[in-house]
């Protein structure tokens, strides 16, 4: 019986495979490193992005309305006050995937504003899209203000050099 058990043992058909087959590496974390965690982006990096891509546009003279513009020079003339703000005229509400824009612009005069609004909704989506990765879902536009040729600008430059 004692040969019968040992030949048993050594020519066991489960041990050859195991002796043939290298062990795999144990696999830590599991899956794709994109997937783990989260990224979660600010209603105002959506806000600075939209900002900066509607200003680009020509025939966007300023963003925001005559209010939010005069307090926003009053406030970047206090000595320690912010810059130019790039979120004016700007709000944006963003989800997990999702982002919703609405921007409230002045226009020069002699400009199409259908035109220039169809160019600032184009610009604001592609750069919002490819910036968050986020889908733009609407970007509503408010023209709030026409510039005319012989105004002068709220924001007089400063004095000193």
């Amino acid at each position: 019986m004692t040969d019968m058990t040992e030949r048993n043992r050594t020519d066991s058909p489960d041990t050859e495979k195991e002796l043939q087959q290298p062990r795999k590496p144990a696999r830590r974390g599991g899956g794709d490193p994109a997937t783990r965690g989260r990224t979660t982006i600010a209603d105002g990096v959506v806000e600075k992005i939209a900002g900066l891509a509607a200003r680009d546009v020509v025939g966007v003279h300023t963003m925001g309305s005559g209010l939010s513009r005069t307090f926003g020079a009053v406030r970047d003339r206090v000595p320690g006050g912010s810059t130019k703000s790039v979120t004016r005229g700007v709000k944006a509400e963003v989800g997990e995937l999702q982002t919703a824009l609405d921007l409230e612009i002045v226009v020069d005069y002699g400009v199409s504003i259908s035109d220039v609004a169809h160019a600032v909704r184009e610009n604001v989506i592609a750069a919002v899209e490819r910036m968050t990765g986020l889908e733009v879902v609407e970007v509503n536009i408010a023209v709030s203000d026409v510039k005319l040729p012989e105004e002068e600008d709220e924001e007089p430059e400063s004095r000193l050099q």
